[in-house]
């Protein structure tokens, strides 16, 4: 039973544990500390809760519970165990932290603390945005899932042809604009989209900004004089492809290679000065594992 059990493992298993919950601490923090107070609201099952909660005082976070304890239930009926365990335990920390956060920042009269003052929503949904995303970043880094609306979205795109990114874009298109009703102000849906679009921005730059890397490709007639260059400059080394042009028929070398993002510049100057009539394209890699570069540890 426990002949497969590795020291990695059990590494890879109490770091993923911790960094969920850090995730999620943070996550919540955003909405205690800066969304909360400021009735602003977002996509997703949160952004939903949140406005349950804003109309009726009912906490967001058992709004939550309930609403994924019922997804879970979908998903595991229809996308089976595997997809619908692993986002069980993010979800009851989920709503542990945001019950604590709220609880730390309310006040005796029943109101929440608003650490920024009054009038201050738009500086609050930045923040709250960027903390949301850190906390959601940390967490899918850790192969961790919030489960909400990326169920509802896995179940459809099964069924249809949608992609499971037009999915979530119309739920939250939705939630963010029934905010409306409640407020009666269209400025409360503008911060609702704002904070969408930076808590995405922040999602995406904490999961991928480590593992930008660029591919070139270089068609030149000096192959062999730039790789050595580039293996001597950067420490890099390169893949060769023949190739033949398409109106000169004449053969030629082409070389591809990746380098870190710090390294861009050096590599347009390094084939400059070695063959200033090569044709180059190059492209971002969001990942590059491998000798000289990140180690796969996931």
């Amino acid at each position: 039973m426990f002949q497969n059990i590795t020291a990695s493992k059990v590494y890879d298993f109490i770091k993923d544990f911790v960094f969920i919950n850090l995730g999620m601490a943070i996550y919540s923090a955003g909405w205690a500390l800066f969304l909360l107070p400021n009735h602003i609201t977002t996509g997703g099952g949160a952004g939903l809760a949140a406005i349950i909660q804003y109309a009726t005082g009912f906490p967001m976070q058992y709004t939550l519970l309930m609403i994924d304890s019922v997804l879970l239930c979908l998903a595991w009926w229809q996308l089976g165990a595997k997809f619908a365990g692993k986002t069980l335990y993010a979800v009851l920390s989920l709503s542990f932290f945001l019950g604590l956060g709220q609880s730390l920042i309310t006040q005796p009269d029943g109101t929440f603390l608003n650490v920024l003052g009054d009038n201050q929503e738009g500086m609050a949904c930045i923040l709250g945005a960027v903390l949301n995303g850190i906390g959601i970043g940390m967490v899918f880094m850790s192969g961790g899932c919030t489960g909400g609306w990326d169920i509802i979205a896995a179940i459809i795109n099964k069924y249809k042809n949608i992609s499971i990114g037009r999915v979530l874009l119309y739920l939250d298109l939705f939630v963010i604009g029934s905010c409306y009703f409640l407020f009666q102000s269209w400025q409360m849906v503008v911060f609702g989209y704002v904070t969408l679009v930076v808590y995405t921005f922040a999602v995406d730059t904490m999961i991928n900004s480590s593992k930008q890397d660029i591919q070139f490709t270089i068609y030149t007639m000096e192959s062999e004089k730039l790789v050595e260059i580039i293996r001597k400059e950067t420490g890099h080394t390169a893949t060769l492809l023949y190739g033949e042009g398409g109106f000169t028929h004449s053969q030629m070398k082409v070389v591809v290679t990746i380098v870190h993002k710090s390294e861009q510049i050096q590599m347009l100057r390094l084939i400059r000065d070695t063959d200033p009539v090569s044709f180059v394209t190059f492209h971002r890699v969001e990942g590059a594992f491998g000798l000289g570069f990140n180690v796969i540890k996931t």
